[in-house]
């Protein structure tokens, strides 16, 4: 590890590996652990059937999926297939896999739809991976009792769902929105919890709006700088930034020595380690 030789780097695998293969998809997935990923950084809603689908979006986005028909989603029904609204089943339906993504030009295509947390789950069980999960729920107050559960319901089919495939010491939680964080203390206090920071927000001032110390700060890595690394990791966080894409910015996370970087290319980062 020539970059970073005095310290184990958390290698998250962002969407599974979003530059390679199509986002947060079980092939996404099964190539991360391949390719030697740490952790598999996924997204959360919920079904109609209260099932915990893997999604970076409640709905289904037309960026990345296709109708049933295998058809463009319209601009104006991009936010209209709800999948609070819908059950799993009708979810499996869009191909959320095949359709080019401008900003990921080399991504393979591969039908393929939004699974389960927990078909994710059993695959890593099948594959006897060590790996570990930094699951994001997405969550923002306009959302609730629409787009997804109250806090206090969505965090609880979060934790059950966690506990039932007996996940729990292989699990840290995430999100950007303040009430689920602190929803998640409340339910599970043993649960270490990541506080995202966007890249419009300030890292302290976040920090201050939270009731209590979170194990993981983790902001667009752009907020960061060496010293304030530094500082929050001698005041006991641990650093992980997103979402690095480049490697001469992992380059540079790495000489500030974070704790771990997701990134949609885990390819690149293991590269930089290993040569």
């Amino acid at each position: 590890m020539s970059c970073n030789p005095k310290k184990h780097v958390d290698i998250q695998g962002h969407r599974g590996c979003r530059g390679l293969l199509p986002e947060n998809s079980l092939p996404a997935f099964e190539k991360a652990i391949d390719l030697g990923v740490h952790t598999l950084e996924l997204d959360i809603a919920i079904t109609k059937d209260r099932k915990v689908v893997v999604s970076h979006e409640p709905f289904m986005s037309r960026t990345i999926c296709y109708d049933p028909e295998g058809n463009n989603i319209p601009e104006e029904m991009d936010m209209a297939y709800n999948l609070f609204e819908m059950t799993h089943d009708e979810i499996k339906r869009f191909d959320c896999g095949s359709k080019f993504h401008s900003k990921f030009s080399n991504q393979e295509k591969i039908k393929t739809y939004k699974p389960l947390l927990s078909e994710v789950f059993e695959l890593v069980k099948a594959k006897k991976a060590d790996v570990k999960f930094n699951i994001e729920i997405k969550s923002k107050p306009s959302y609730y009792g629409i787009y997804t559960p109250q806090p206090n319901d969505y965090v609880k089919i979060v934790i059950d769902e966690i506990n039932t495939y007996d996940m729990f010491e292989f699990v840290n939680l995430q999100s950007f929105d303040l009430n689920i964080l602190e929803e998640i203390k409340k339910q599970s206090p043993n649960m270490p919890v990541a506080l995202l920071i966007d890249e419009d927000e300030s890292i302290n001032t976040k920090l201050s709006q939270l009731s209590y110390k979170p194990e993981i700060i983790s902001p667009y890595f752009k907020l960061l700088s060496q010293e304030e690394t530094q500082k929050f990791q001698s005041e006991g966080y641990l650093i992980i930034p997103w979402t690095v894409n480049e490697s001469a910015d992992m380059k540079t996370m790495l000489s500030w020595k974070v704790d771990g970087i997701i990134t949609d290319y885990p390819d690149r980062l293991i590269a930089l380690l290993t040569n």
